[in-house]
This record gives structure tokens, sequence and C-alpha cells, in this order.
């Protein structure tokens, strides 16, 4: 499950950095995931991404809150109540906070970045359960590219980018920060795909991702997300192989749009 956060968090994206002229406060994305069992794909669980305005001392910042909670009867299965947060900039959707809160049938993790963008340094603090039941905690400055943004900022930012002007095969690389180490997240765009959803036949860019030097992402364009070739560009469709199986994400309601 933990592999099927991350991929989530990752399935989207592709070109060129912009300024935020697609998210707006109040935005309430609904997917269902699914995961195949037994050869069938099963809805296991609802993922949840929200936007809001959070106000602080010296400005106005843009809170973005990615949920994923197992239905109720996969619960006793494997139980999954899982919270990203990033405290963004609205205007660039430049990170300058970031929480992660999993708890992953018993298992439980927490992580906060907080970014220091003039030394390019991030200072970390890692938390995890100890088999006795106790927490324990450990600090970090890491040194990060200029760029590197968190997983749930990244998702956000790519939604800004300008897919209209790609050219089919055209692909595009970047630093993404997790569990302490950054990643490299290849993006490629295959080109224009009308889908069916739950908010309606939609004409979509469909891009493919895979991660450098990683084996959580399997095939060659096998992991495919599918945004909408409009201003929202919303993700309404995502489909992942990963080593444990493959599985899912679709849309299930789009509210608060900006556009």
């Amino acid at each position: 499950m933990k592999r099927l956060s991350l991929t989530f968090i990752l399935l989207t994206g592709v070109l060129l950095s912009a300024q935020n002229k697609t998210i707006g406060f109040g935005e309430k994305l609904v997917f269902t995931a699914s995961y195949n069992m037994s050869g069938l794909l099963t809805d296991i669980a609802q993922v949840t991404m929200e936007t809001s305005k959070v106000s602080t001392s010296k400005s106005t910042l843009m809170r973005l809150k990615c949920r994923a909670t197992t239905f109720s009867n996969f619960d006793s299965f494997f139980k999954v109540r899982d919270l990203y947060e990033s405290y963004v900039s609205p205007t660039s959707l430049t990170p300058y906070l970031y929480k992660r809160d999993i708890n992953e049938g018993g298992y439980y993790k927490f992580m906060q970045y907080k970014y220091r963008r003039k030394s390019k340094s991030v200072e970390s603090i890692k938390k995890k359960r100890r088999g006795d039941g106790t927490i324990w905690e450990e600090k970090k400055t890491l040194n990060v590219s200029s760029s590197t943004k968190d997983l749930v900022a990244t998702l956000y930012t790519l939604r800004n980018l300008d897919i209209n002007k790609a050219n089919v095969g055209d692909s595009s690389s970047f630093k993404v920060l997790f569990d302490n180490e950054e990643s490299t997240v290849v993006f490629k765009y295959l080109g224009k795909e009308t889908i069916s959803s739950n908010i309606g036949r939609k004409e979509c860019y469909k891009i493919a991702i895979s991660l450098r030097g990683s084996d959580l992402l399997k095939g060659n364009n096998a992991n495919v997300i599918w945004l909408t070739a409009d201003a929202n560009k919303v993700p309404v469709l995502a489909k992942f192989k990963i080593p444990v199986g493959n599985g899912e994400l679709k849309i299930k309601s789009a509210t608060g749009l900006k556009n």
C-alpha cells in the first residue's frame, strides 16, 4: 500500500514549469482507487484532493491536501488512513512546508519538510512507530536542487504546464523529494485521447510516467495518466503497474474548479 500511495502521487505531469493559472481555492477532486486482486480490478479506497486558503502573519498560502482511505469492508484486511499536505504559494505553487502522515495496516510514519530555498536545503523530521508501540524521531538537513518539490506540490504544479505546446514523444524530467531522497521522474507526452468518466466524456492529454533508477514503476508506457485537455487539466484516469501488482484511479467527482 505504501507503493500505491507513492504511485498515485507521481502519476501525472509533463514538460515546462509555469505560473498557477489552473488551481484555485476550494477545489475538490474525489477518486476511486482500484487494485487487481485475483485477476479482477476491485475498488478498495477513496482518494480525496482538496485546496484551501491558509493565512499566516506574513502571507497567504494554499493548502494542498490529499487523503487516502480504504473502504470499510477492506479495513479488516488492510486499513489505510493516509494524509499528505503541502503548503504552497498560490501564484507559483512553490512549497514552503510539507507533511505526510500515514497509517497503513498498523504501520505508522510521519514526515515533515521545511524548505530553505536560499540555502537549497530542507529541514526534515521523520517519526516511526517501533514494535513496542513507542515512537522514534530523526531530524536531518538535506541538500536539494533549487527546483525540488514534494510529491503533492509536484502533482498540482504539473497541471499548470503548457501541455498543449508539446509534440507527441516529447519528454522531460524533474526532481521530487520522497523519504529524504531525491528521485528523477520522467514524463512522455503520448498524444490526445477521449475518455468517458463520471464527470463526462473528456478529450484528454495522455502522458506516460517513469521513475529513473527505480523499479517502482514497471513496463514501457505502462504507467499512464489522462488529464482533461482544457484549462483545468483535471486527472480523470490513471493506470499503474508496480512490482506488487497493477491498478487504476478513476475520477468520481470534481467541484470548485477554477475555470
